[in-house]
């Protein structure tokens, strides 16, 4: 029997998620399809997975920390951050796993040793982010909009500022994790913020992909070196097909078909 997984999110249109997936079933031969639902009100998750029959999910913006409540059991990393981007259905019961952190972690090797890094944005994608960097001894900053989402990584060990009282500093990457660019031309900050921390960066990375969103156009101007979010979406969607069809195919594999997803 075909197993059916799908991805989550409100927007959800723009996502690469099946594409990749898809592409990894059809050539291994795999039993399964991979589709999208968007999700407007994340508290519905639960009831719209199993009415979908879904055998396992990703989770995109906004509902990964709505991800979390809705399992009745969390494993590995998310258990840290309390923020899911991968849903297994184990015999009726929804099991949480975050590949997100791991993800970035492949995306971002080639920028070499990282020992200060400033995430911007305070969401889900942040928090994973930032558990992970600290897990590695990196030295992590929060810059967000407002205070009010900050108390999380003050209790991590994070630097926090919001937009009134930042204070610039020297970042070896600077990582947008905010969904400002996606379907509109802002940047994640006002600009003359945005400015100085790319005058005081190494590397810029953007967790949306598919489009040069106005904050990596700055970098490119600024000749930064940079890159979108399709190299974290790939370490990502590996790490979830694994999840999804329980190591039954070879990871070697599983990324040589995802890879060839992105040149579709």
């Amino acid at each position: 029997m075909k197993k059916l997984f799908a991805i989550f999110g409100d927007p959800v249109s723009h996502s690469r998620s099946p594409l990749m997936h898809n592409c990894v079933f059809k050539h291994l031969d795999y039993p399964a399809c991979y589709t999208r639902v968007h999700l407007k009100d994340g508290t519905k998750l639960k009831e719209t997975f199993f009415a979908l029959g879904l055998s396992g999910a990703n989770i995109t913006v906004p509902h990964k920390e709505a991800a979390y409540t809705a399992c009745d059991e969390v494993r590995g990393f998310a258990t840290k951050v309390g923020v899911v981007n991968t849903i297994i259905n184990e015999n009726g019961r929804l099991i949480g796993y975050n590949t997100d952190a791991d993800g970035f972690m492949f995306a971002i090797k080639e920028f070499g040793d990282k020992k200060n890094i400033l995430i911007l944005g305070a969401g889900g994608t942040a928090k994973a982010l930032a558990a992970r960097f600290l897990q590695d001894g990196i030295k992590v900053t929060v810059l967000n909009r407002s205070k009010n989402r900050l108390s999380y990584f003050k209790e991590l060990g994070c630097k926090c500022y919001s937009w009134e009282d930042f204070k610039i500093s020297k970042y070896d990457l600077v990582v947008n994790t905010t969904s400002a660019g996606l379907k509109d031309e802002e940047l994640p900050a006002p600009k003359n913020i945005i400015e100085s921390l790319l005058d005081n960066t190494s590397y810029v990375a953007d967790a949306i992909y598919g489009k040069t969103t106005p904050f990596l156009k700055l970098a490119h101007k600024k000749n930064i070196i940079c890159k979108d979010g399709a190299d974290m979406l790939l370490g990502q969607g590996i790490l979830a097909n694994e999840l999804f069809i329980n190591y039954e195919l070879k990871t070697k594999d599983i990324k040589t078909y995802m890879s060839k997803s992105f040149e579709l």
